[in-house]
């Protein structure tokens, strides 16, 4: 049976994919609280998913795929989140699948010399396609584009200007780079969806009180979709 890992943004996001498999559990570690069941994809095998929500920076998101890929042996780690846009042609609850992702503030020079040896990361060609299929049927509008991860929020013109000149990303966030890159130094495949929940100009304080029930069902949905097409 294929096992996919899903690292989704939130509680609610997580609990909406655990109501969609069958005989989940429960399972604690490393602070996570990660539910794992099955699910029937379209072809009518089973595939077992083992969700949980990652965290937010580059650390957390690193740790959570490590554990999940040492605990599961997945065949492919799917993370879903929300992003700022810097692309002038998006809008808000487009999506940005992540074709390439950059890191905001390291050195890759450096870390390149380790696997997998690369000064950037990419989600799988076929998950790509998939979730591709996925938000056409749904109706909803994306690109596969590049993101861009850092470990601070990006909430001003000044820093918005910074980050598309040095990343030329459609998306920046804090996460998506770190899953890339534990993913491949694993040699699994991986996935990030990121769904534009601003222009990447709000300031945190008025973040956190952004109502994101609607982007949390959209986002189980979708990825269970995904894996239902596997």
């Amino acid at each position: 049976m294929k096992t996919i890992a899903i690292i989704g943004a939130m509680d609610e996001e997580v609990a909406l994919i655990a109501k969609s498999l069958d005989d989940v559990e429960h399972n604690k570690t490393a602070s996570l609280d990660i539910n794992v069941g099955t699910l029937a994809t379209k072809s009518g095998e089973r595939i077992r998913v083992a969700a949980t929500v990652g965290g937010m920076g580059l650390v957390n998101a690193a740790a959570t795929t490590q554990c999940l890929i040492d605990g599961y042996q997945p065949d492919a780690v799917i993370f879903s989140g929300i992003a700022g846009s810097l692309n002038k042609s998006l809008h808000i609850n487009d999506v940005v699948l992540g074709g390439t992702l950059r890191y905001l503030d390291s050195d890759m020079r450096l870390i390149a010399q380790w696997k997998p040896e690369a000064e950037e990361f990419h989600s799988d060609r076929h998950l790509l396609d998939v979730a591709g299929q996925a938000l056409d049927d749904m109706g909803i509008k994306h690109i596969v584009g590049t993101i861009a991860s850092g470990n601070y929020f990006v909430d001003s013109p000044q820093k918005v200007a910074e980050v598309a000149e040095t990343t030329h990303a459609d998306a920046v966030e804090m996460e998506g780079a770190a899953v890339a890159h534990v993913a491949g130094r694993n040699d699994v495949p991986a996935l990030v969806i990121r769904a534009l929940s601003d222009n990447a100009d709000t300031d945190y304080e008025e973040f956190k009180e952004f109502d994101i029930s609607e982007y949390a069902d959209t986002a189980a949905r979708l990825a269970v979709d995904i894996v239902t097409r596997l």
